[in-house]
């Protein structure tokens, strides 16, 4: 049975509030495609209609090179010579070839041809290996409808707009197409875009209800169809379109299009229309030609450059000024320079043209004063090591087997010169792989086991404790980090013994199951029958298990089922409920079906939950939701999101664990774990009868407010929620990240880390990764708790954020050992004081001249207001 069939007669696209299939009311009608960017007209699986006029699109093939066969000499030329010495030299090399210089013009023009040309031929081996890459792209093989319903290999090259492609799994899609279907009866498959946005978390694309039953090669023999969208854009987020099939009009938008260079992962084959091919591609749109790459030191050079050049005519018009004088009244008294056969250079009646001529003669001699032999150095050093960087062993990647690849040697210098690393944390200071490690259930918190975040954070803070007293005594620190005592010490050695201990005894013992590092025999093997809250608990794990958007998959040979989510986080909730006894083990078109075990015996009942809605997760609502109905005839709304935003949802008799709930998440954030809340509701029939109908009014509707509808309607059935618990799970470092921060501090870098956790959280984190160090003085700047938004209490708080700014760079001023390190520590909230104009520049002075600053809470705007920030105050400094 293949993989597709194992998850056979899946149509969840009733379901998904955020994706636009199939119309399932008449009264949905196609996007209004008139004016100027809508004139995209695709001929479904009839490329050849498309090598005519007005249409003729571009041919799939690509290039990144900056320089061709007939370019090359020209545009090389011109880069040499926009380096002021190269200019000069060549200057040089044309007054040398005059009668009246002192040097052979061989002695001026070989090391600048040998200067230019090493340069020109190091741009054509940079350039040759794009070119090797770029032919190895366009040479890469997909599928392609030849007619009559077969499928043949054929170069991306050779792809063509209107072109029907099938896509195996880890496979990159060749251009931007529009999914007719997949593997899945379904109609979804999943997209990893690592390669456009830099997210490791799947995607998940549906295909048109309209298209999904096109899931084989013999169906495409008399598939006819027209594609009318918006015309290329480097928009990756946005596609506007409609498809007419069939006699009938479907809308199209992002959830239907696969871009190019996103692979296809976790779905056996896909089958799609070629859109946008080559540099219409949204990819490509958005790449920018190779630039001329120019290092800060070869700029400064030209500065230099320019300088020397004034002081070297200054000293030959010094110098011509005083051979004028000499040849006009001394020369004529010297008798053996033959005053009646004197040469025109010499003659004391031309004294102009004796004058200008020994300019030139000082400019040749004097030439020396900026050497070419430095630049001739210079190229060929960079050449090495540019052979050195790729040759590097330590630079060799074994898990992937990369090597360092030093794309153009013009900016070796550059890495010498790095002063600050801006870093987030998810993905690049850890794994993004996460272990279901601890939970709190209707206010008991469960899971004994330490993260490695805590375990590390503890030995810091242990042998770093006396140093952080003294330093917190003499500036002023928040609550919050006032709360790092002798107490939190000794719990936290206690921590790292017990993790110690158990680690030694028992996970030897233990089979590793990944996903899953939760210890706590309260809840294991079904014991948590005997807990006093068993009903509290039983919802928890059915909301773990019913409460996702992920595809089972079983194993034939160990009999265990795996999952395939969207986040490695929903993949962590699985394998735990799983765990518990709770297994997720199939989904149909309208079911999720649990495999329930209320016994150690390992004996298990399916139950059967209805999906009805599926309410999605977004950065902006932070928070997914399900509706279902149960065996028993019972709906239910399970929810799961952000701590903050399900409080703020819940209902006066569903805060009844609150308290409990938020002392453990605290706890949870401060040993480096992510945290979400899970709650649920029961509904009343009539009520969600009612909200039913505007939610498929809302996923009906087509236009720019339908997300905004849908959110809307989605808010009001989110709403009176019951709060069950929440989970912690666990990303752990990257392996080596506490000794590469480490080898970067000592080496004079200062290291940022924006990061979107809670202020305890980011501490520890920061004690974790070396971030925070010992002996490192800690200056820490929030926002006075107010809920006032009257203006003077504003700038009360701007006043007193300021105060704190001040005091902190008067510290450092203050400062009398050389060697002392600051670590600077802000939340997003205050940030946003600090960003503001009238605060900026000094909230920046600050914070460059800190060895450490960890910013947290950031929203991604504020993460790219600071790296302006920053590179505006190192150009400055500069």
């Amino acid at each position: 049975m293949t993989r597709g069939r194992i998850r056979a007669k899946l149509r969840r696209s009733h379901l998904y509030t955020f994706g636009c299939l199939k119309p399932s009311t008449t009264e949905e009608a196609p996007h209004p495609l008139q004016g100027p960017g809508f004139s995209r007209t695709v001929y479904c699986n009839q490329p050849l209609l498309h090598d005519k006029r007005p249409l003729l699109y571009c041919k799939n093939d690509i290039s990144t090179t900056k320089y061709n066969v007939i370019t090359f000499f020209p545009k090389a030329l011109f880069e040499q010579f926009r380096r002021v010495a190269n200019i000069y030299f060549l200057l040089a090399a044309c007054l040398s070839a005059s009668p009246i210089s002192p040097f052979s013009p061989l002695s001026m023009i070989a090391p600048l041809a040998f200067v230019v040309g090493l340069s020109m031929a190091k741009e054509a081996l940079e350039d040759s290996r794009r070119f090797v890459q770029d032919v190895k792209v366009n040479r890469r093989k997909v599928n392609r409808h030849k007619g009559d319903g077969i499928f043949g290999p054929r170069s991306w090259q050779n792809i063509m707009v209107g072109d029907v492609v099938k896509v195996n799994k880890d496979q990159f899609f060749p251009a931007d197409l529009l999914l007719l279907s997949s593997s899945y009866e379904d109609g979804i498959c999943y997209v990893e875009t690592m390669n456009l946005d830099g997210e490791t978390n799947l995607k998940v694309k549906r295909s048109l209800e309209a298209t999904m039953t096109l899931d084989n090669d013999e169906v495409f023999k008399d598939f006819t169809g027209t594609i009318q969208c918006e015309d290329p854009n480097p928009n990756l987020y946005t596609f506007v379109g409609n498809l007419d099939y069939e006699c009938q009009i479907y809308p199209l938008d992002p959830s239907q299009i696969l871009l190019r260079d996103s692979k296809l992962r976790n779905t056996d084959y896909i089958y799609g229309v070629a859109i946008f091919t080559g540099h219409d591609s949204k990819v490509m749109q958005n790449s920018t030609k190779s630039p001329s790459k120019r290092s800060t030191i070869e700029k400064k050079m030209d500065y230099i450059i320019y300088t020397l050049f004034t002081v070297l005519i200054l000293i030959s018009v010094i110098s011509s000024i005083g051979f004028i004088f000499k040849t006009k009244y001394q020369a004529p008294k010297w008798w053996y320079l033959r005053p009646d056969n004197i040469e025109y250079q010499y003659d004391p009646n031309k004294v102009g043209v004796a004058g200008m001529s020994h300019l030139i003669t000082a400019l040749i001699l004097y030439g020396y004063l900026i050497p070419i032999s430095l630049y001739v150095s210079i190229e060929v050093v960079k050449v090495l090591q540019a052979t050195f960087i790729n040759q590097d062993i330590q630079m060799y990647d074994e898990e992937t087997g990369t090597p360092a690849d030093a794309r153009t040697s013009n900016l070796n210098e550059e890495l010498g010169q790095v002063d600050t690393i801006l870093s987030d944390k998810t993905g690049t200071l850890t794994c993004n792989q996460m272990d279901f490690l601890k939970c709190s259930i209707a206010g008991t918190a469960y899971g004994v086991r330490s993260s490695e975040i805590e375990v590390a954070a503890a030995k810091q803070m242990a042998s770093d404790h006396e140093d952080q007293e003294s330093d917190l005594s003499n500036f002023p620190m928040p609550k919050s980090k006032a709360r790092i005592s002798w107490d939190n010490v000794r719990k936290a050695e206690e921590i790292e013994l017990e993790t110690v201990v158990t680690s030694k005894g028992d996970e030897d013992q233990k089979h590793a199951i990944k996903g899953f590092g939760f210890e706590d025999d309260r809840l294991m093997n079904c014991n948590w029958l005997q807990e006093p809250n068993a009903d509290d608990l039983l919802m928890f794990f059915r909301i773990l298990a019913v409460c996702h958007t992920a595809i089972p998959e079983l194993n034939e040979e160990t009999g265990v089922y795996t999952y395939e989510a969207e986040s490695p986080d929903e993949g962590a909730f699985l394998v735990a409920a799983r765990e518990f006894g709770f297994e997720f083990c199939r989904r149909t078109q309208s079911s999720i079906f649990i495999h329930e075990r209320f016994s150690a015996s390992r004996k298990v009942v399916e139950r059967e939950y209805k999906l009805l809605n599926l309410l999605d997760f977004t950065s902006k609502r932070k928070r997914m939701s399900v509706i279902v109905r149960d065996e028993e005839g019972s709906l239910f709304l399970f929810c799961k999101g952000a701590d903050s935003i399900i409080f703020d949802r819940l209902s006066k008799n569903g805060k009844h664990y609150l308290e409990a709930t938020t002392r453990h998440l605290n706890e949870y954030g401060e040993a480096g774990l992510r945290t979400l809340a899970l709650a649920y509701r029961k509904l009343d029939e009539q009520e969600y009868t009612a909200w039913n109908n505007e939610f498929q009014k809302a996923k009906a509707a087509v236009g720019a407010d339908r997300d905004s509808m849908l959110e809307r309607v989605s808010d009001m059935m989110e709403k009176g929620l019951i709060l069950v618990g929440a989970t912690a799970v666990e990303d752990k470092l990257q392996k080596g990240v506490p000794q590469c921060i480490d080898n970067l501090a000592q080496a004079g870098l200062k290291i940022w880390v924006l990061t979107g956790d809670k202020m305890e959280t980011a501490i520890n984190i920061g004690f974790a990764c070396s971030l925070l160090r010992q002996g490192m003085k800690q200056i820490c700047i929030t926002t006075p708790v107010s809920d006032s938004v009257a203006t003077d209490v504003k700038q009360g708080i701007k006043d007193n954020i300021l105060n704190q700014i001040t005091n902190g760079s008067q510290m450092i001023k203050l400062e009398k050992d050389p060697h002392a390190a600051f670590a600077l520590i802000i939340d997003g909230k205050t940030l946003t004081y600090a960003l503001e104009d009238d605060m900026k520049l000094l909230f920046l002075g600050l914070a460059v001249d800190c060895a450490s600053v960890i910013c947290c809470r950031v929203s991604p705007k504020q993460k790219a207001l600071l790296i302006i920030g920053v590179k505006f105050v190192h150009d400055l400094a500069r």
